[in-house]
């Protein structure tokens, strides 16, 4: 939806450091809350002040904050290889990744070598790198794992999971975030003969255990560790089921089976309560487990009948998390809308589309103002921070705004970077990565330019 959820579109990320760093995929916790203290309850007059800017290249991954540096992945296109389209064909070009002072911008370093795009949207990267202590692991678009000192970018040691595992190219790139677990790197590596997830040890490079399969496309949701029945839990949804693991032997605790159309598992699961566990795909809908110490049962699945708003019937989100707040689920649904639900049913409890029929949106987010205006694949990334929200949507708005069972309630907006991606299709341009927030500041790029952007009161 062009209009009121072209308003909101980008949050989430988590953790390795603290209160005031954004060192991997949805925070410091892996979570996608923002912690900091001292931020403004509105924007001043003309909107949040610019601290810096800084040229980049192309690219769908969020930036890593820790530590005083930034780190951020992109890709510098270097030519149409011969029968091969934008949205879909082979591109020849450098991936990159920068360091950068993330007080002022300055580049500390960087790392480059040689790919070949051979994967949809060739737009750059799609991975958040992850920070642990010296060490940066970053991987690319067409599987390049490395592992990169903090304090210059020399190579630690590296994977090629086509090369290395035998790992077939996603349709949409290699997307899934690494998580760092205590010694380990763990990854969804993709690779055949039961190595789709794979435990390195994150100083050396060692396999440490490989473990799970999948035919075809095997997807794009990061690994997560939650605790269920009294045991960590590695949970790995792939396009064919949702799995938990044991996250020191890669042992298979349990298995349901949830075949994911078009291979859309993007958004992270959401831990709901003790006991649940909530996953989201735009094609499927939701559904919502109950999960023991070695088994999992469903509770409830979507009866989505199709794609658009009149047939999906919980939250069929594209890539963006959803929020668990108690007992409701925010999300951003199949075109769009900014969708509540009951986590204990998936009864839809609101969406933004019924929420302003009959009114215009509180300001002009593209080229409509229509509430009932819709725009497929649109979506929105949520950041809890305290009682509200930071939303960044894909136009290169950051909105404040409070979300609850009653509906949202918007405080504030700021148009803070330019939308340049043109992967959406049909002239809209959009700006799909999630930004870092640390420090009191919001760190955004396009494939342009990468800002940082003041949030101190």
């Amino acid at each position: 939806m062009r209009g009121f959820w072209s308003l909101v579109v980008v949050a989430l990320s988590a953790g390795l450091a603290g209160a005031e760093d954004w060192p991997q995929w949805l925070g410091p916790k892996r979570d996608g809350v923002w912690r900091d203290t001292g931020l403004v309850e509105k924007f001043p007059k003309g909107g949040p002040k610019q601290v810096w800017k800084e040229t980049v290249g192309v690219g769908y991954a969020g930036p890593a904050v820790a530590g005083g540096k930034l780190f951020v992945p992109d890709f510098v296109p270097g030519g149409k290889l011969p029968g091969s389209g934008f949205a879909k064909g082979k591109f020849a070009g450098t991936e990159r990744v920068l360091c950068l002072n993330a007080t002022t911008g300055k580049e500390l370093w960087k790392i480059e070598y040689p790919v070949e795009y051979t994967m949809s949207y060739p737009a750059g990267p799609r991975c958040t790198p992850a920070v642990d202590g010296d060490i940066v692991y970053t991987l690319g678009a067409m599987g390049h794992l490395k592992a990169l000192k903090v304090a210059d970018g020399k190579e630690v040691w590296a994977k090629d999971f086509m090369k290395d595992y035998g790992a077939g190219l996603p349709v949409w790139g290699f997307s899934c975030h690494p998580l760092v677990d205590g010694d380990k790197l763990i990854c969804v590596v993709g690779g055949t003969n039961d190595r789709l997830v794979v435990a390195f040890d994150k100083k050396t490079g060692k396999e440490l255990w490989a473990s799970q399969s999948c035919l075809g496309d095997f997807g794009y949701c990061p690994p997560m560790i939650y605790e269920f029945g009294g045991k960590r839990q590695l949970i790995v949804w792939h396009t064919r089921a949702v799995v938990g693991l044991d996250p020191n032997t890669g042992k298979r605790l349990w298995r349901v089976d949830f075949e994911a159309k078009a291979a859309l598992t993007a958004p992270t699961p959401r831990k709901v309560g003790t006991d649940k566990l909530f996953v989201t795909s735009f094609y499927n809908g939701s559904m919502l487990l109950k999960v023991g110490a070695d088994s999992a049962e469903v509770v409830w699945k979507s009866k989505a009948r199709g794609e658009t708003p009149d047939l999906t019937t919980d939250l069929s989100s594209i890539m963006s998390t959803p929020w668990v707040d108690g007992d409701h689920i925010y999300g951003v649904c199949s075109y769009g809308q900014l969708r509540c639900i009951e986590a204990a049913t998936g009864k839809r409890v609101w969406d933004t589309m019924k929420a302003t029929r009959g009114a215009r949106t509180p300001a002009k987010i593209a080229e409509s103002t229509d509430p009932d205006d819709k725009e497929r694949w649109s979506l929105a990334f949520i950041v809890p921070h305290g009682d509200r929200y930071f939303l960044f949507n894909e136009q290169g708005d950051l909105i404040i705004a409070k979300l609850t069972p009653k509906g949202y309630e918007e405080i504030d907006r700021a148009h803070i970077i330019e939308p340049t991606n043109t992967m959406a299709g049909r002239g809209r341009l959009v700006v799909w990565m999630h930004p870092a927030f640390a420090d009191k500041k919001i760190y955004v790029h396009n494939d342009k330019e990468l800002i940082c952007v003041s949030l101190e009161k």
